[in-house]
């Protein structure tokens, strides 16, 4: 049979079924989707195909999803560091969107963002910021899956002026995106110490009219819950807390509250090295595991972490899960392998398409070298690649069957120009206002 791609491999991670590993396995790639999983010889016999990749010291796995990103602010990354979040917010952040947040500032930091993460081994990530639809564009453009954020906030933007205007921008974008193979268009309000009660009752309305997840940041630090009413209360009161709903961060929980999510259904982000870097507080993600909470991971974005680095992510998860536990056992290798691929897809509501190495799903892929001497000797290679791999590590990626890095090399961005772009905001984002 002819088909358009052959990927033999050292090993292939499915991630589904949980925690199996296959050797010397192909992976056949036709129209876009994994057509069949086989052993080496037996893909040789059955299958031609126009293309072949013979990666004899590499790991395949699915695709990393970013389930919690802010892209352009990468344009920040480095600008106020070692600050507390409502501080870092306030006295920095805010100030620098209003002078300067526009469809050039949110393009060129997309972009930035979009060539870390696909350098990274990310095929898809779930997006809050303004100006969605450049963001949708310029993820379509150079080929990576995207869920962008309809974001709505209560006070005035570049974007827009109202959350009347956030909600009329947000569900045109939802209607030009409808037939788009890569984008998917959540609602993001922001957090609930900034949109109030009729926007988010609202929003839910329309989650539920058009059957769109929410996205939204919820227990961020310890003073967002430490005020009158908690969160949690507030948005369960409003009806939010749905198997739509995916709350980003989730620290400083009570056990009722993970008990009360986990009967709802709803998802958690978990974002360590964010909520670690702003001293933010701890996620239970074990507890929350336990409770069967489905639990995925983002990195947050590149201001406030700083890089969008899924390894990294992975390993950070696994090793403050088991400090906060008191358990070495908890969150495993395979446990946040899965975190970071497929239960970041069911999060989205993707994981028909995407999320794992499956016959069916999209080929969405990406190729990890363990032959480096950091990753010797192997053992066992889910645990090499969240507890010892590199992000330089990863060759190549697939997203839709379409190869979006080559043996490190990106295909759908041009570097030079990219670099030119960000000299030019570096020079603007740094040089001082006139007094």
């Amino acid at each position: 049979m002819q088909v358009d791609t052959l990927i033999h491999a050292r090993w292939i991670i499915p991630v589904e079924p949980h925690e199996v590993i296959l050797e010397h396995h192909t992976l056949v790639i036709h129209q876009g989707h994994i057509l069949d999983i086989l052993p080496q010889a037996q893909a040789q016999q059955q299958y031609q195909a126009i293309s072949q990749e013979h990666l004899t010291t590499h790991a395949l796995i699915p695709g990393f999803i970013n389930a919690h990103t802010h892209l352009a602010m990468t344009l920040f990354r480095g600008i106020a560091d070692d600050l507390p979040l409502m501080e870092w917010l306030e006295k920095h952040i805010w100030p620098l969107e209003a002078k300067w947040v526009n469809e050039a500032f949110v393009r060129d930091g997309t972009d930035l963002a979009i060539a870390e993460m696909l350098r990274g081994g990310t095929t898809c990530f779930n997006d809050m910021y303004f100006f969605p639809e450049i963001t949708a564009h310029q993820a379509i453009l150079h080929g990576i899956r995207a869920n962008t954020g309809l974001i709505l906030i209560d006070f005035p933007t570049a974007w827009a002026a109202d959350p009347e205007q956030y909600l009329e921008k947000g569900l045109a974008l939802h209607d030009a995106m409808r037939h788009e193979p890569l984008v998917r268009t959540p609602f993001a309000p922001h957090a609930p110490y900034t949109v109030s009660d009729a926007p988010l009752q609202h929003i839910s309305s329309l989650a539920t009219e058009l059957n769109l997840p929410i996205h939204m940041h919820v227990h961020e630090t310890e003073y967002e819950v430490s005020q009158d009413e908690r969160p949690l209360t507030r948005l369960h009161k409003l009806g939010l807390i749905t198997p739509n709903f995916i709350a980003v961060h989730m620290t400083q929980l009570t056990e009722q509250e993970i008990q009360d999510f986990a009967e709802a259904g709803a998802h958690i982000v978990h974002c360590p090295e964010s909520n670690l870097k702003l001293a933010s507080g701890f996620c239970p993600v074990q507890k929350c595991l336990d409770a069967d909470i489905n639990v995925a991971l983002g990195t947050d974005g590149a201001a406030s972490n700083n890089d969008l680095d899924m390894l990294g992510e992975m390993r950070t998860a696994a090793l403050l899960g088991k400090g906060i536990a008191g358990d070495a056992s908890a969150v495993s290798a395979a446990t946040a392998l899965r975190m970071a691929t497929l239960n970041g897809a069911k999060a989205l509501g993707i994981d028909d398409i995407t999320g794992s190495l499956k016959i069916g799903k999209s080929a969405d892929i990406c190729a990890i070298n363990l032959a480096d001497i950091e990753t010797q000797p192997l053992y066992n290679a889910i645990s090499q690649i969240v507890y010892s791999a590199a992000r330089h590590q990863v060759t190549d990626v697939w997203v839709a069957g379409k190869q979006c890095l080559k043996n490190r090399q990106l295909t759908t961005l041009n570097l030079p120009d990219l670099r030119a772009k960000l000299a030019q905001w570096q020079a603007d984002l740094q040089t001082p206002d006139p007094k």
